[in-house]
């Protein structure tokens, strides 16, 4: 099911989108692997790495019920998103804005990215119009951290700005798994499958049991998706494709206020802070760029 009007599309080069796409979710990637996360969560009382995670990453939504998060972020388990009940009577969402940003702040000089003050404010030239400028309707996330205050530091505050960006293509795939009929279980399976994310961390994290594993798996082997030991078929290796593709397609219009020219530019200077993170050894698999995958198993494990 194709959701995108070509209004976008015709005013953008879809290379340039899915490049900068994969840009803007390498470089926000590293702060849920960063060590000064659960460090600056411990801080606030909380100490295991579920409720610390959802909290860091929710707070920009407020104090919402867990059950809010979950429909945010889609793609996990209720018993994983409800671990975080009462995060918010340990600290408050602002608080828990600000041990990540304190966080983000200590990794970043930690690692030493290669951007001078020119380079931090020529990006920020170009992503503001972008986040400015940008529909919020549908995109609960993107439109929660829009709200949040910048930073001081310059490096953090155009993080968090790559941040608005990256959640408001989430919010926008999370449109395009439900309109092709991909429920949080079963988008997880297939991403797996396809060698998009390690199944090690996605077991883990998500905390999808054995059982509804299988009922997903058979589900995508009912469409063609899958091999019925869990392998993708080249059907499901297509579909994969497509629906990031549709996705692409949404998010074209969102670039357009700087056009491919610029999101070039911009895909250029924010590279360094994945590559700082990445010889920093912070990623236990590879993370996607362009035809890359993140296929080290062992490493996950």
């Amino acid at each position: 099911m194709h959701l995108a009007s070509t209004l976008g599309r015709a005013h953008m080069d879809m290379n340039a989108v899915r490049e900068v796409s994969l840009s803007i979710n390498a470089t926000h990637l590293f702060g849920y692997f960063i060590p000064e996360a659960p460090e600056e969560a411990a801080k606030l009382g909380v100490t295991e790495y579920g409720p610390a995670y959802f909290a860091l990453r929710s707070a920009p939504m407020g104090a919402v019920p867990w059950q809010v998060t979950l429909a945010a972020f889609y793609n996990f388990s209720p018993r994983s998103v409800q671990a975080m009940a009462g995060v918010w009577d340990t600290a408050r969402p602002e608080q828990w804005q600000a041990a990540r940003f304190a966080a983000v702040d200590r990794a970043l000089q930690r690692v030493d990215v290669d951007l001078t003050a020119d380079q931090i404010a020529e990006a920020r030239s170009l992503i503001d119009p972008v986040v400015a400028r940008a529909d919020y309707a549908g995109k609960p996330m993107a439109a929660a951290n829009a709200s949040v205050p910048l930073p001081a530091a310059p490096l953090v505050a155009l993080w968090q700005q790559i941040t608005v960006l990256r959640e408001w293509r989430g919010d926008a795939h999370i449109t395009v798994l439900a309109a092709n009929g991909l429920g949080p279980c079963d988008c997880n399976v297939l991403q797996t499958a396809t060698g998009h994310f390690p199944e090690a961390i996605a077991r883990a994290t998500r905390l999808w049991n054995d059982e509804e594993v299988a009922a997903a798996t058979t589900r995508l082997a009912a469409r063609g998706w899958l091999n019925a030991d869990g392998t993708a078929t080249d059907a499901g290796i297509a579909a994969r494709e497509r629906i990031e593709v549709e996705t692409d397609e949404l998010c074209a219009a969102l670039w357009t206020p700087i056009g491919d020219t610029g999101v070039r530019r911009l895909t250029s200077l924010i590279l360094p802070i994945h590559d700082a993170f990445t010889a920093a050894g912070t990623y236990p698999f590879r993370v996607e760029m362009g035809d890359t995958q993140s296929a080290d198993l062992e490493a996950a494990r």
